[in-house]
């Protein structure tokens, strides 16, 4: 199996888009992008440890490659939108894709360089970081499988 990161806002919609796709085996909420030290979402959310909120895919390459996660991590969120999406404002809800390999970066940049220049999203540029993995901090249960424990709709906001 193999691992992909992503932060696009809110993770409760970023982890049901992810759950979605037929060879993902797993898609588990968590933190990414601040220091190594343990954190939470009561901390997360106050937007000073540096974390974003992310996703992390563990997936299938033989049914679903890394390019086809890019596609989807693209189209549900809105990437030229600096720390935020919809309501949600702060740093912790950036736009970012966490490399796991010299691969993944080559493919991210790519994908991102194609969507600038598809025009989709005019002449506003393309905001999302494509750094280096690093520790991934899940997030309290409860923030797992949320909006299906909740019997709650996607969150997905139409761009």
């Amino acid at each position: 199996m193999a691992l992909a990161t992503f932060g696009a806002g809110c993770f409760w919609g970023v982890e049901y888009f992810f759950k979605q796709i037929d060879g993902v085996t797993s898609a588990t909420c968590g933190y990414m992008g601040g220091d190594d030290k343990a954190t939470t979402y009561k901390e997360v959310k106050t937007g000073t440890t540096g974390h974003a909120e992310v996703v992390q895919v563990e997936f299938d390459e033989t049914k679903v490659s890394f390019d086809d996660l890019l596609a989807v991590f693209w189209s549900n969120h809105n990437p030229t939108m600096l720390n935020m999406q919809g309501g949600d404002i702060g740093s912790q809800y950036r736009s970012a894709i966490f490399f796991h390999d010299k691969t993944q970066k080559e493919q991210a940049e790519a994908s991102k360089l194609a969507l600038a220049r598809s025009g989709k999203w005019g002449l506003r540029p393309i905001v999302t970081e494509i750094v280096p993995v690093l520790t991934f901090h899940k997030a309290e249960e409860y923030h797992q499988n949320y909006l299906e424990k909740n019997n709650l709709p996607s969150c997905h906001l139409t761009y």
